[in-house]
């Protein structure tokens, strides 16, 4: 960094040099537009606010209003609050498809998550060998199937298993389908540890499984959190597996429970929404518990 030169003057009276101090210099201007409001970033902000909001705020309200009340009192405000929706809710059996959700949920996803955190790390630190390449290929294809379009085949492989209608039928497809998005974040995510930490513990003589579970698996905790929250609402918020893949009351998940509530001459639609709120609210609090390690899951592994 340059210092500022000065220069000197003979002094009058002893001869010696006396240093002048240098000039300053003017402070730069800011741009006329750097202190200037954005207003259109506040309007869209403000937009995009009340689009999320809006819909939250009527499922709540219309969840308290009686059925007689929903068709003449305004959308918009409460009318006679009650709780007799959410009562009428847990009492056909939502407890059943709680559990049914929980089960299926937990299932798919620890499973799923510990497969897809094996296969990236021996995707990123199994060397360059053909099987693997092959692997990381048919894990990216894995991506571009949706579940509508290998519903049928899907339908047909658990009927010749046996599995009809039983909570395998749910967990075993969707595992399938949570590889390849989990594994595609996880690798990504093993390939920013540091290559000194793994060369350190090769050299402390652990072999590769435990260089996996005691530096890997620590070292990735946020990506693991994040695939977990991420694959656990993709599971409990599933409708068409359970569809097609269940038909018993006894099987039945959250998602499925709103046709209790769907008449052969109309729908209860405060009661449906009361079951909307209550099957939301273990996915809100799993939210609030790791929300800071979702954010840092879904940003890092991206930056190189």
């Amino acid at each position: 960094m340059a210092t500022p030169t000065s220069t000197t003057a003979p002094d009058v009276g002893s001869g010696a040099p006396v240093p002048r101090p240098a000039p300053a210099r003017a402070p730069r201007r800011r741009s006329a537009g750097a202190d200037r409001p954005n207003y259109l970033g506040g309007l869209s902000g403000l937009l995009w606010l009340a689009i999320i909001i809006v819909p939250v705020y009527w499922v709540v309200i219309t969840s308290f209003k009686p059925q007689s009340a929903y068709y003449t009192s305004n959308p918009m405000l409460p009318a006679e609050p009650t709780l007799e929706n959410y009562q009428a809710v847990i009492e056909a059996d939502f407890l059943s498809y709680f559990v049914n959700s929980v089960i299926v949920t937990v299932g798919a996803t620890v499973p799923a998550v510990l497969l897809s955190f094996m296969a990236a790390f021996a995707i990123v630190r199994g060397g360059r060998g053909r099987f693997l390449r092959v692997s990381n290929t048919v894990f990216l294809m894995g991506l571009a199937c949706p579940t509508q379009a290998v519903i049928i085949p899907v339908y047909l492989i658990i009927i010749r298993l046996s599995l009809y209608d039983s909570h395998l039928a749910l967990i075993l497809p969707s595992i399938a389908f949570a590889i390849p998005l989990s594994v595609l974040i996880l690798a990504n995510f093993i390939r920013d540890v540091p290559n000194e930490l793994f060369e350190s513990m090769r050299m402390d003589g652990a072999s590769e499984w435990g260089t996996m579970w005691r530096l890997a698996f620590p070292l990735t905790q946020p990506a693991l959190i994040t695939v977990s929250i991420y694959q656990g609402l993709q599971v409990w918020n599933a409708f068409l597996l359970p569809l097609v893949l269940t038909q018993s009351p006894e099987m039945r998940v959250l998602p499925l429970a709103l046709w209790a509530f769907q008449g052969e001459y109309g729908i209860n639609v405060p009661a449906v929404l009361a079951s909307v709120v209550l099957a939301t609210l273990p996915i809100l609090a799993l939210y609030v518990v790791g929300r800071r390690h979702l954010l840092a899951g879904m940003t890092a592994g991206f930056s190189k």
